[in-house]
């Protein structure tokens, strides 16, 4: 048991790709940097056959017009329905017909017990548009790629070259991408909004633990990020909560 302990000292971010998540933006271990935004969605099948059609084209103008890579992605959560209940509750208050009243209770109710007895859940669409460390330059690529390792001297890991110049020339190059993203996705008819430093850090901590955490919840100071993404297990081990998990 003891070396099962030894063994799982320390923190599975250590197991992560993400160096750091800052200026809105998110950097790898590797050098390479991606901005993320959030994209709304559209019903395709209730729009009209001639709707249909122009988004079938618009969305194929998108992608015909790309010169760079992106990734979509989609986010299932369980429904958070917590401050619509509360919502409903503070509506029910102000109110002063007892019949009215009465109603909103009953669909306070109803919708509480829906979402307990059944999962609810939300998507949530994302696009990520990356910068490769690859664009670095040669000197860089030296360092970022291990088989290339022996034409230079070894150095220890760690970003291939410094942070600000590195968020310097990711920014650069991903802002033109940035553009014209929302303007191709605007297009379309989607809203499209670029998530900043809490927010990713907010995202990537539900992504990793698989539970809702608002911005509110993080432990944020002022020009502070914390970049927590998984829970630590060291708490656990100690305590002995984590004896039948190990």
């Amino acid at each position: 048991m003891d070396v099962k302990k030894n063994a799982l000292k320390g923190t599975t971010q250590q197991h992560l790709p993400i160096e750091d998540i800052t200026d809105n933006m998110v950097i790898l271990k590797d050098g390479s940097c991606t901005y993320i935004f959030e994209v709304s969605s559209v019903n395709f099948d209730l729009l009209s056959e001639r709707e249909q059609e122009a988004m079938i084209y618009a969305y194929a103008s998108l992608i015909n017009s790309l010169s760079f890579p992106l990734q979509i992605f989609i986010h299932s959560a369980l429904k958070d329905v917590t401050s619509y209940l509360e919502h409903l509750l503070t509506w029910e208050q102000k109110k002063t017909d007892p019949l009215v009243k009465k109603q909103i209770a009953h669909y306070r109710q109803f919708v509480s017990q829906m979402v307990e007895k059944n999962n609810v859940l939300t998507k949530s669409f994302y696009v990520a548009i990356p910068f490769s460390s690859l664009e670095l330059g040669v000197s860089a690529v030296k360092s970022a790629i291990p088989f290339l390792s022996f034409l230079k001297p070894k150095q220890k890991e760690g970003l291939p070259i410094d942070k600000k110049s590195l968020i310097d020339r990711a920014r650069a190059n991903l802002e033109p991408k940035k553009e014209h993203i929302i303007r191709a996705l605007g297009s379309l008819g989607l809203r499209v909004r670029q998530l900043k430093t809490p927010q990713l850090v907010a995202f990537f901590y539900s992504v990793y633990n698989q539970e809702k955490i608002s911005t509110n919840d993080l432990p944020l100071k002022e020009g502070e990020v914390p970049v927590v993404l998984v829970k630590d297990i060291n708490s656990k081990i100690e305590s002995g909560e984590a004896e039948d998990e190990i």
